[in-house]
């Protein structure tokens, strides 16, 4: 199934699925398709990205993120990511994609996402995402506002501080 198939149905299945508060976890269920295979018979890296852009347009749309995006004429970006692959995901085999906003700052809101095989961890996101208006981030105060939150953000887990401070000392552009 296409990209664009499986998010359609994944918006349709959120749409029915009770509302959730910004830090609460969305899950999606997935199958490994043979058109989401690479030349190892394992889940292709960058389809596992895509896939991961479904579940994050899921929990969207439980937050009620998707309708204030409509509303406001807003987009999402993602502004950067670290990822963690440790289990293989074959043809044909049942995942959930676990979806979960951490935590938030003036610019950006920090995702994490994972796969599950059953019990099985297969790999993990980090992802510092934004929602953008005329090709710039939105504050995320104003973003919060426009869902009717109130709510402080918690404090980032100590790993993603360190990912934060970490990729903050890296150069742009890329010295190549």
């Amino acid at each position: 199934m296409t990209p664009i198939l499986r998010t359609a149905t994944e918006l349709l299945r959120a749409r029915r699925a009770p509302p959730l508060e910004p830090t609460e976890i969305h899950v999606t269920p997935m199958r490994c398709w043979p058109n989401d295979i690479d030349l190892f018979f394992e889940l292709n890296n960058g389809r596992t990205l895509s896939l991961f852009d479904i579940g994050r347009f899921g929990l969207a749309k439980r937050i009620g993120l998707i309708r204030v995006l409509r509303d406001q004429g807003w987009g999402l970006v993602v502004a950067g990511g670290s990822v963690r692959y440790r289990a293989r995901i074959r043809p044909f085999q049942r995942f959930e994609i676990k979806s979960q906003v951490l935590a938030w700052d003036q610019r950006f809101v920090y995702i994490q996402q994972s796969m599950w095989r059953g019990e099985t961890p297969c790999n993990h996101i980090l992802l510092r995402t934004g929602v953008t208006e005329k090709g710039r981030l939105v504050p995320t105060d104003r973003v919060l506002a426009a869902l009717g939150q109130e709510t402080e953000s918690p404090g980032l887990p100590d790993w993603a501080q360190s990912w934060v401070e970490a990729d903050a000392t890296r150069p742009w552009p890329p010295e190549m």
